[in-house]
């Protein structure tokens, strides 16, 4: 209380060493990391240095993640956004805490509006419906149901034994 009174700016003078020290000694924020980047549909495969015990998902919907072995990490992007990744090794100690960013495929697609509805097309060369987020719901739909119903007359005809291309002679 004296300082103060001699000299005003004493608990400012204060509390800005303060700060200023704890900022010298704090870990640089999450936000200036750069996030691993997935593409939606599609896979991403990385090597940690240890052995992975427990992994931890923020969001699965927007990214799943499994070990192949104890060092290799396999991300799919399942819808758009950011998420996080934490890996920890067997005496629960951080390995890994990423931040996850799933983008779109959009290098060959080619988005279609009429008035407010959406469809979207992927163009490599030919240009074919494909199931994107935000798509208009007729055309998610429709493109859905075949694609299920393509997958399923692909499976049966595999379980029925369809006829395969003849081994080597």
């Amino acid at each position: 209380m004296e300082y103060a009174r001699m000299w005003p700016g004493a608990n400012v003078l204060v509390a800005g060493v303060l700060v200023a020290s704890l900022l010298a000694v704090a870990k640089p924020a999450r936000a200036e990391e750069q996030p691993v980047t997935v593409t939606i549909d599609r896979a991403k495969v990385f090597r940690i240095q240890e052995p992975a015990s427990t992994v931890i998902i923020g969001n699965p919907f927007i990214a799943d993640v499994a070990m192949h072995d104890d060092t290799t990490v396999v991300i799919t992007g399942k819808s758009y956004g950011t998420t996080n990744l934490i890996i920890l090794d067997e005496d629960s100690t951080p390995i890994i805490d990423e931040l996850i960013t799933v983008q779109a495929a959009d290098e060959n697609d080619v988005t279609v509006v009429r008035k407010t509805v959406r469809q979207t097309f992927s163009c490599t060369p030919n240009c074919q419906p494909v199931i994107r987020l935000g798509d208009g719901p007729d055309a998610f739909t429709a493109t859905a149901e075949q694609a299920a119903e393509r997958n399923d007359l692909a499976t049966q005809a595999a379980a029925a034994g369809a006829p395969r291309s003849a081994p080597p002679q």
